[in-house]
């Protein structure tokens, strides 16, 4: 098990806050959870987050993928399939592990939370 730092685990739980603002139906990227948190270069610890969040079902963490659009935290999910099922319970359709209609289904924090 990895081990993480108070100011670390601080981070986490800022990114979960935001995580828990994308609506039903939309995906947003880690990038983007990186920038709006201030920290544009922490896109990986925002993975590792998602990771670290898979106990924790009030994050919505199969609304998170890269920054094409790929199902790159599928893996860490309880099925390899579990992510996709997820998404096209709320409509959004995926095809070889990317989302379909990306740029339209994504949510922008920077713009999207006030």
């Amino acid at each position: 098990m990895t081990k993480y730092n108070s100011k670390t685990l601080d981070f986490f739980e800022r990114v979960y806050k935001v995580v828990q603002l994308i609506p039903e139906g939309r995906v947003t990227s880690y990038g983007a959870i990186a920038k709006y948190l201030g920290a544009s270069k922490s896109s990986r610890i925002v993975g590792w987050a998602m990771n670290a969040s898979h106990n924790r079902y009030e994050i919505p963490a199969h609304r998170v993928v890269n920054r094409t659009g790929m199902l790159t935290g599928k893996l860490h999910f309880p099925t390899i399939t579990m992510m996709q099922e997820l998404l096209e319970l709320e409509g959004i359709n995926v095809n070889n592990d990317k989302v379909k209609d990306f740029k339209n289904l994504f949510w922008d924090p920077s713009i999207e939370i006030l």
